[in-house]
């Protein structure tokens, strides 16, 4: 064979295990490779004399040709989400800081909530035949879903929420379950889940107060923030007081949900 066929060949085997080469020019792979650079950094040695425990090293050589079949998805994977992230960044929105893109995220991933919140009112209204409880879940789904067009406008595709599908699934199933108990329980969380969302646009209003941002932002957040307070204004009129315990306490459920997906929503 030839001086590069058995650089090639030479190379393949390296990098198909972990080498570590000693002084004496001698190497080891695999598991005891590990465990003679575990030695010699500080801070590692424990792990190195757990290895050298009375039939530890073949535990370790096990678990380290376990890794070597999961190796090929694992970098496939890192591959799929450095290209993600390297499209986010080509579809960077000019003006917009980290934290503003962020909350849109947030904003995009709420009202697509939203929206498929009053529809699952409007399912189960229409199923009850309930045409007072129909109309609300349509008008107010027509303004979410206008909201949620003028975010997107804001916001490309590729930097909105990946979790949009559970999204809805959530935002259906918390209009469509109180819908079940009927029109009050539906007001009750229409003006638990709007006095949350008031609160969160508020926020971004204040920041954009104090620090500034891209044109047409302020208009657009304070644009939706006055029909969100006008949805639960109305709501909380038609709930009416007392509100019972139960209820109560599934409306500070919604809230509580509605403050942790907008946390997950920034991120993700």
């Amino acid at each position: 064979a030839s001086a590069d066929e058995r650089f090639a060949a030479e190379r393949a085997t390296l990098l198909a295990r972990f080498h570590v080469q000693r002084p004496d020019g001698s190497r080891l792979d695999g598991a005891a490779a590990f465990v003679a650079m575990w030695e010699r950094l500080p801070g590692w040695r424990w792990l190195a004399r757990l290895a050298r425990l009375p039939g530890m090293l073949v535990v370790f050589e096990q678990a380290y040709r376990g890794f070597l079949h999961l190796r090929p998805a694992m970098q496939a994977v890192a591959r799929r989400l450095e290209s993600m992230q390297r499209k986010d960044s080509a579809h960077h929105v000019p003006g917009l800081s980290t934290h503003l893109e962020r909350e849109l995220r947030s904003d995009h991933a709420g009202e697509t909530g939203a929206v498929c919140i009053y529809r699952g009112i409007a399912s189960v209204a229409a199923w009850r035949h309930d045409g007072e409880l129909l109309a609300f879940a349509r008008r107010h789904g027509d303004s979410e879903a206008e909201h949620l067009r003028l975010v997107e406008e804001w916001l490309p595709p590729a930097r909105r929420s990946r979790l949009l599908v559970p999204w809805r699934i959530a935002g259906w199933l918390t209009g469509a379950l109180p819908a079940l108990f009927g029109r009050r329980s539906v007001y009750a969380t229409i003006a638990a889940v709007e006095t949350f969302v008031d609160q969160h646009y508020q926020q971004q209003i204040e920041h954009l107060h104090r620090h500034g941002g891209p044109d047409g932002l302020l208009p657009l957040l304070l644009r939706c923030q006055t029909d969100e307070r006008h949805h639960r204004d109305e709501a909380t009129a038609l709930a009416g007081t007392p509100i019972p315990i139960a209820l109560r306490a599934w409306c500070a459920v919604v809230g509580t949900g509605s403050a942790v997906a907008v946390v997950v929503a920034r991120r993700i």
